[in-house]
This record gives C-alpha cells, sequence and structure tokens, in this order.
C-alpha cells in the first residue's frame, strides 16, 4: 500500500512483550454504573474455591457497545467458517447468565 492509499485516520497500536502473550480467563465479571462498564477477566481452576483476576478493563458505555458489536460480527464470522460455538449450561434465571460467564 503507497503512502497515498492509507488511510487518513490510522492508528499506530503498539503491542508489548507481556500482553502480547496474552492471559486466559474462563470467567468474566461485568458490573456497570452510569459512567462506566468493568470487566473483570478471572480465570477458575477446579478444586480451587478461589478465583484471581488477572485484568480488569473499565470502559465508558458507548465503548462497551462498540466491544459489544465488534464482538457479534467477529462471532459470527467466525461461525460462518466453523460453525457454532456450543454454549454449555442454561441462561440462569434470575441473573440471565449463561454458564459461568457473568452479566
Amino acid at each position: 500500500m503507497s503512502t497515498q492509499d492509507k488511510p487518513q485516520n490510522s492508528l499506530n497500536i503498539e503491542l508489548g512483550e507481556k500482553e502480547a502473550e496474552g492471559i486466559y480467563s474462563n470467567l468474566a465479571i461485568i458490573s456497570h454504573s452510569p459512567a462506566e462498564f468493568v470487566i473483570d477477566f478471572t480465570r477458575v481452576v477446579p478444586g480451587v474455591p478461589k478465583a484471581k483476576v488477572y485484568s480488569r478493563i473499565i470502559m465508558t458505555p458507548s465503548h462497551a457497545k462498540m466491544l459489544l458489536n465488534a464482538l457479534r460480527e467477529n462471532i459470527g464470522k467466525y461461525e460462518q467458517v466453523f460453525g457454532d460455538i456450543p454454549v454449555h449450561g442454561a441462561p440462569d434465571p434470575v441473573s440471565g447468565s449463561h454458564g459461568r460467564w457473568q452479566a
């Protein structure tokens, strides 16, 4: 792509070594206030009665909705290629959560 073909508002994103390794999470706890959404990414290990928060992401409601839309779009593309993603566990009738992912 030539310099003229690049988008005017391109963003250069830096990814550090530690962040590039990633963090595994099998439980997300989501809470919100009028001003922000807080997502705590945790890991539950069988036989261990305690879960540790490995990352906390705080964002505005607008950015949370943009994340939701981006996830919907990308999950749709994934399922077109690989088939439906099974969700184990019925939604909890009280909290509405699915399995271990909390809402």
